[in-house]
C-alpha cells in the first residue's frame, strides 16, 4: 500500500520502518524527529498523505491530533483511511472520526500496547475503533506492525479499551512494587517472592513479564536502571485520561484515581520523569510509613 505516516518519534519511527521493510511505500513527516530508513521524507504533513491509501498518525495528545487532522484531511484522497494510533481522549478520537467521514474518508482509532520494544519488534497489540470495513482495509498493516489487532467497536472504542487496559496496568504495577517493598522489609528474598507469586494467585503481567525488581524474572527496564520502555510520564498521561473518562460517564474508579495520584507525585514532584513506570519499586522501597 501507499502509506502516509505522521509522527516519527520513539513509537512512530519503528512502526513506519517496519511497514517500509515489508514492501509498502511509506512517506513520513515529523516536525522534529528524523525520518527512519526506508521511509521517504515529506516536506509537510499534507505532502505525506496526498497519495496515500492509508494515513497513520502517532501523536502526543488529542489537541495535537485534532490540529493535524484538520491539516491533512483536506489533502487526503477520497476513500483513503485515516488510522490514528495515538493514545488520546475518547472525545478527540470521535471528533476526528466525524471530520474524516464528513470528508469521504474512513477513520479508525487504533491505540497500541507494547511500548517501544513492541514497536521495534513488530509485536504491538492494536485496540481498534471504527467501521469494520476500514478495519479490514488496515488489517494487513496491523499484521506487519503488531501481533494482534482487536476490533473493539465503533469510533472511540479503541481509545476506551486502551484507557481501561492501562488503568489496570498502572494499578497492578503499584501493587506489585508495594508487594516487593513489603517483602524486602519482611526479609523475604526477591527471587523467592517472584517464584511464588508468578505461579500463584498474584500472577500478573506486571510481575511475570515486566518484573520491577532487577535481576528477577525476564529482562525488563529494571535491569537497565529503569531506562524507560514505558515512561512514568506516559503512564501518568494514560491515568489522567482514565480519570477524565470516568468523570465524563460517572464511573467510580477509586484505585485508578489513587494510582494517578501516585504517578503524579512521582513525575511532577519527585524524580520519576524520564524513568520507567516500574521505577515505583525503588520509590516505595525507600519510603517509610
Amino acid at each position: 500500500m501507499r502509506i502516509g505516516f505522521i509522527g516519527l518519534g520513539n513509537m512512530g519511527a519503528p512502526m513506519a520502518a517496519n511497514l517500509a521493510a515489508a514492501g509498502h511505500q511509506v512517506a513520513g513527516f515529523d516536525t522534529a524527529a528524523p525520518t527512519p530508513q526506508g521511509v521517504t521524507a515529506a516536506s509537510s504533513a499534507a505532502e505525506a498523505v496526498r497519495e496515500a491509501d492509508v494515513v497513520i498518525t502517532m501523536l502526543p495528545n488529542g489537541q495535537i491530533l485534532q490540529a493535524v487532522a484538520a491539516q491533512i484531511i483536506p489533502a487526503m484522497r477520497a476513500g483513503a483511511v485515516l488510522c490514528d494510533c495515538s493514545t488520546v481522549d475518547v472525545d478527540s478520537a470521535r471528533a476526528v472520526a466525524v471530520m474524516a467521514r464528513d470528508a469521504g474518508l474512513g477513520a479508525l482509532d487504533a491505540p497500541v500496547s507494547g511500548g517501544t520494544g513492541g514497536a521495534q519488534a513488530g509485536t504491538l497489540t492494536f485496540m481498534v475503533g471504527g467501521d469494520a470495513g476500514d478495519f479490514a482495509t488496515v488489517q494487513p498493516l496491523f499484521e506487519v506492525m503488531g501481533q494482534k489487532a482487536v476490533h473493539c467497536g465503533d469510533s472511540g472504542a479503541g481509545q476506551a479499551a486502551k484507557i481501561c487496559n492501562n488503568m489496570i496496568l498502572g494499578v497492578t504495577m503499584i501493587a506489585t512494587c508495594e508487594a516487593f517493598a513489603l517483602a524486602d522489609k519482611l526479609g523475604l528474598d526477591r527471587q523467592k517472592m517472584f517464584d511464588v507469586v508468578s505461579t500463584s494467585s498474584g500472577y500478573s503481567w506486571s510481575m511475570n513479564a515486566y518484573c520491577p525488581a532487577p535481576g528477577v524474572g525476564p529482562v525488563s527496564p529494571a535491569d537497565r536502571d529503569y531506562a524507560p520502555g514505558f515512561a512514568s510520564e506516559l503512564m501518568l498521561k494514560d491515568l489522567n485520561l482514565s480519570q477524565m473518562a470516568a468523570e465524563s460517564v460517572g464511573a467510580d474508579t477509586p484505585m485508578g484515581a489513587l494510582a494517578r495520584q501516585h504517578y503524579e507525585d512521582f513525575v511532577e514532584r519527585e524524580d520519576g520523569r524520564g524513568r520507567d513506570f516500574s521505577a515505583m519499586l525503588p520509590r516505595l522501597s525507600q519510603r517509610q510509613r
